[in-house]
């Protein structure tokens, strides 16, 4: 497996390590996920590092009369030229969102791109998580890629269209295979094969701009990758929805760590 440090450059290293040391001695992180077009395989030189993560709140805090904000800590900061985009989200609502079948929380738990946390928890997490999979992820990637679409209709640019066709070709992959992949460069098989066009202009600048009759032809192309996720549904790998008893050994797990982190 590739360093997931690899796809950033040194200059970027240099600043998200320090940048992160800090977020890690604020809260205990389970994931620091590197998202975003790093993750896509599609970053151009003004990118920014979108950093999604999943943390652990102390169990007595939890308990208590004053429970922590679930944003406190997200911020967006420029250091040295490189934009860091910060979140992170506490376990119970990402394991719950899990089984709803949200694809950001999937992809934070399953993904390859793990830049920190705790390796043993998060190794924890994905065994708990994989059996959670089910055709419920066909909504969130679906309806994602159309409301990326409908940005792309108000301004037509390469990035927004590569981002509808990562979206809808990541449920493509899931519902036929049972396996979340994110780069787009792993996704072909379900994207038009004229990708590459997009993907070189994108690398040139993240405004790059599609215009009248190519963005219609791309216009065309995007909404069918998006149907391709309705009619996945019907044949998927996927069980409709999660097996009872992975919802029942995810809710023993959790019980089982904040019996861990009090």
């Amino acid at each position: 497996m590739r360093d997931p440090w690899s796809v950033l450059s040194e200059h970027q290293q240099r600043v998200a390590r320090p940048f992160l040391a800090v977020r890690e001695a604020e809260r205990k992180h389970l994931v620091v996920y590197l998202s975003g077009a790093h993750a896509y395989g599609f970053p151009s030189p003004d990118s920014d590092l979108d950093l999604k993560c999943v943390h652990v709140a102390p169990t007595s805090t939890l308990v208590g009369l004053d429970p922590p904000e679930e944003s406190a800590g997200d911020r967006i900061e420029i250091i040295d030229g490189v934009e860091l985009d910060y979140g992170s989200n506490e376990l119970a609502p990402v394991l719950r969102g899990a089984i709803k079948g949200n694809g950001n929380y999937l992809e934070r738990i399953l993904g390859e791109l793990a830049l920190g946390g705790d390796a043993a928890l998060l190794a924890e997490a994905r065994a708990v998580v994989r059996p959670l999979l089910s055709r419920r992820c066909a909504r969130h990637y679906g309806g994602f890629a159309t409301s990326q679409l409908r940005l792309f209709d108000e301004k037509p640019t390469a990035k927004r269209a590569l981002y509808v066709l990562r979206t809808a070709a990541t449920g493509i992959h899931l519902l036929a295979r049972g396996e979340l992949v994110i780069d787009l460069d792993r996704l072909r098989d379900h994207v038009p094969a004229q990708v590459d066009e997009l993907l070189a202009i994108k690398r040139t600048g993240e405004r790059s701009q599609l215009e009248g009759p190519h963005a219609a032809e791309w216009r065309a192309r995007l909404a069918a990758v998006i149907d391709a996720v309705d009619a996945g549904w019907r044949t998927s790998v996927l069980p409709a929805e999660p097996p009872v008893n992975a919802v029942a050994a995810a809710d023993s797990w959790l019980r089982d760590v904040r019996r861990r982190h009090w």
